[in-house]
């Protein structure tokens, strides 16, 4: 009896410790997690946000439609971000939101929406590249034969910046925002995996963050003196619909982490609101941020002849023509 009794109070200790340590961690990533300080009116600009119908990309149009940004949601599924707009609009009272269709996963499409853009807007002050795709084991393919997740998040962008950067130069000072990750340091992007449509999908979305990354500096390094910049941000582990293709039963144990560790939404849009308003980093380009501060990033990501060879690789995989912008 008196050894049960032993073995229970000495449980009973493990797990209040252990409740214990999991309580101060939550604690600790609430109170160093990075809040945008910046009160920046953004009445007269227009900023355009990929992938608003929920999550991070959903926040920050909420924000910036707070403080009275022209937006367009550019989204895959119009019905979904018609419904967004309907929220933010009644929640802020900002009727300067519209909805266009984008799918960064096929490029006839985001040629189709960069036309229209060029046509009706005379500005366009902020770029937020916001959305992206991933999946664990179902391999898919674009409708231009690349492998989907690259497609989306690397491909898509790279071909939607390119288009619209002379609207971006006019606009000057301008600004392109790419949510990226920290996670690109899972898996490095080599220059022959630039379209692995055999590889683990699950890994392809490492490999497109290290994209991002790469990408985003080169830009920035192509931009310099325009009056456009570009950054690149890790908004940290967030609670968002990036993580639905885990497949069961390994999403049990996923989801639990979801809810207790990772950021909401809103605490994950942050560093993206921060770098499309805050005065801080006016004229700041070719930097990476995690909770509203500049981080470091590796040496093989920063690495500008990998930069300038993926950036060539772009070119030729997005089909850019003679008649298209020149960056």
């Amino acid at each position: 009896m008196l050894f049960e009794c032993c073995w229970l109070n000495l449980l009973a200790a493990v797990a209040a410790a252990a409740f214990g340590l999991v309580a101060l961690i939550v604690f600790y990533a609430k109170i160093t997690c990075g809040v945008c300080k910046s009160t920046k009116n953004m009445k007269g600009k227009t900023v355009i946000i990929t992938g608003a119908t929920s999550g991070i990309g959903k926040e920050t149009a909420r924000d910036l439609a707070k403080r009275g940004a022209r937006l367009i949601l550019a989204c895959r599924t119009v019905s979904a971000a018609e419904e967004v707009k309907a929220e933010i609009s009644n929640e802020t009272g900002n009727k300067d939101i519209e909805v266009r269709r984008l799918d960064l996963g096929s490029f006839e499409s985001v040629r189709e929406f960069c036309k229209g853009i060029l046509a009706s807007e005379k500005q366009l002050d902020v770029l937020v590249h916001n959305a992206g795709c991933a999946e664990t084991f179902n391999k898919k393919v674009s409708p231009d034969g690349i492998e989907l997740t690259l497609a989306t998040n690397h491909y898509g962008p790279f071909l939607m910046t390119n288009l619209l950067i002379d609207l971006l130069k006019k606009s000057r000072p301008s600004r392109i925002v790419v949510v990226a990750s920290s996670l690109y340091v899972i898996k490095r992007l080599t220059l022959d995996e630039a379209n692995l449509v055999d590889g683990l999908p699950a890994l392809m979305y490492y490999r497109s963050k290290f994209a991002n990354i790469a990408f985003a500096l080169e830009l920035a390094r192509k931009l310099e003196g325009t009056g456009v910049t570009v950054n690149c941000l890790h908004p940290g582990l967030v609670d968002t619909g990036i993580w639905k293709s885990v497949p069961f039963p390994m999403n049990l144990g996923l989801k639990l982490i979801i809810k207790g560790f990772f950021k909401t939404p809103e605490e994950g849009a942050q560093t993206t609101i921060y770098l499309a308003t805050s005065e801080e980093v006016e004229g700041v380009s070719g930097k990476y941020y995690s909770d509203c501060k500049e981080s470091s990033l590796s040496a093989a990501v920063q690495d500008p002849d990998f930069g300038k060879k993926l950036w060539e690789i772009s070119e030729t995989m997005v089909k850019l023509t003679a008649d298209d912008p020149k960056i």
